[in-house]
């Protein structure tokens, strides 16, 4: 789950925490899907400077592409999304489990799985412990 881009100029994470949330984060014994014990939700990291490197480098894929539009800002859609190579991961908040089979969602998520397949790729959308893969058009 490395990331290491810079984030275009026009975006910050701001009140997000889905990252402090969602993923399973080894280095902090923390399972996905629950809060790290160093996060306020929706304000951020109580210990900023000491978080492990694994949290430093990371940034979502809305925070490392500008390819990534407004809408799939994780505090409008309700979705953490990463590269792992050409697999695209989708992490979902619970607490907005349909979402991503929503619009504009669900057709962009199938336009990128299909142009992943070629190279191997596909997208993988997690909620909760429910996975699926989204098959390209």
């Amino acid at each position: 789950m490395m990331m290491t881009h810079q984030p275009p100029p026009d975006r910050s994470c701001r009140s997000c925490t889905l990252c402090c949330d969602l993923p399973d984060i080894d280095e902090l014994d923390k399972p996905a899907n629950t809060l790290c014990r160093y996060c306020v939700r929706d304000r951020g990291c109580t210990d900023y400077d000491a978080r492990p490197a694994t949290c430093r480098v990371f940034l979502c894929a809305w925070m490392s592409d500008a390819d990534w539009g407004p809408e799939w800002d994780p505090t409008v859609c309700h979705m953490m999304v990463y590269a792992q190579g050409p697999q695209l991961t989708v992490l979902v908040d619970p607490r907005h489990p349909e979402i991503w089979r929503q619009e504009p969602y669900f057709s962009q998520l199938k336009r990128r799985a299909a142009e992943a397949e070629p190279a191997g790729g596909y997208v993988i959308v997690y909620v909760g412990d429910e996975v699926e893969k989204v098959q390209g058009d």
